[in-house]
């Protein structure tokens, strides 16, 4: 069993059309009111997992290092940041032994290498191992034109070149230690992993981008971004449905207000939120 806590990394601002899709703005917009420009704001939530020997952080969040016109598009904001939240639970960046990177879009992996005061660029965590798989490794290096921009080489190429980046099995299931297996899902991108842990709180599904905030629960609540939609909608279905049978925790990177919420299945069948709320309150 780990310990898990919440590491906040900071918001940034996406478009609300793109993160709801085809669902109407006459409805997404009464969930998470947009501004002026037809912008949401949300969050980059990371999870910290400690045990005896293994201190993992699960993402790292959009980080520091692009310049100001690629910064200006998501306004990144707050007063949260990634070191801070980790030091406000007594954590360094020497102290983290293992980095997950779901998948290697710029806003869940552009933390995993950070730049400092003389505006040089290093790992962020210097003796941590980081973890991906080749499959979505090759994926974002040959990145296509849908996700061309999503994929920024700066955030995770200098950790492969530096071996400081391995490759989990491309395995279903796959047991990365005991109390924490990966599931790979295909939808928002190419073999994405989302980690199951098991925690103090019970066991607690990390969803990624399968499903970034409470509002995309329902099954047509899907974002614009996926490469596979429909692929999206069925592994969203998979992951909540295990959720109902075995209790788990849903744990939302994106979702401005929530840390995460159980599901279950209402009388006709249908899956709903029952509990929505912080990781702390379960």
């Amino acid at each position: 069993m780990f310990q898990a806590d919440v590491v906040h990394a900071g918001h940034l601002k996406l478009d609300g059309g793109a993160m709801f899709g085809v669902v109407p703005k006459r409805m997404w917009s009464k969930l998470n009111p947009p501004d002026d420009n037809n912008m949401c704001t949300w969050a980059m939530r990371c999870l910290l997992l400690r045990s005896a020997d293994r201190c993992i952080l699960i993402d790292t969040g959009m980080g520091n290092k692009q310049d100001e016109k690629f910064r200006s598009h998501f306004d990144p904001h707050g007063p949260q940041s990634l070191f801070d939240s980790l030091n406000a639970l007594g954590v360094g960046s020497k102290d983290v032994t293992d980095v997950l990177l779901t998948h290697l879009h710029f806003d869940h992996c552009g933390g995993a290498i950070w730049k400092d005061e003389n505006g040089q660029s290093a790992p962020a965590f210097p003796q941590a191992t980081y973890w991906s798989n080749e499959r979505h490794f090759q994926w974002a290096m040959h990145p296509n034109a849908r996700e061309k921009a999503s994929f920024l080489k700066e955030n995770f190429l200098p950790l492969f070149e530096n071996k400081q980046l391995e490759f989990m099995p491309d395995e279903q299931d796959f047991v990365f230690l005991p109390g924490i297996s990966i599931r790979y899902t295909n939808g928002h991108t190419e073999a994405m992993m989302s980690p199951l842990v098991d925690t103090q709180f019970g066991q607690v599904r990390y969803c990624a981008d399968v499903i970034p905030s409470q509002w995309h629960v329902g099954l047509p609540y899907v974002m614009a971004y996926d490469i596979r939609p429909l692929e999206s909608i069925r592994e969203k279905e998979i992951m909540m449905r295990e959720a109902c049978e075995k209790d788990q925790i849903l744990f939302f990177e994106h979702d401005p207000v929530a840390d995460c919420a159980r599901v279950a299945l209402d009388d006709a069948g249908r899956i709903q939120t029952i509990r929505v709320g912080t990781l702390s309150e379960y």
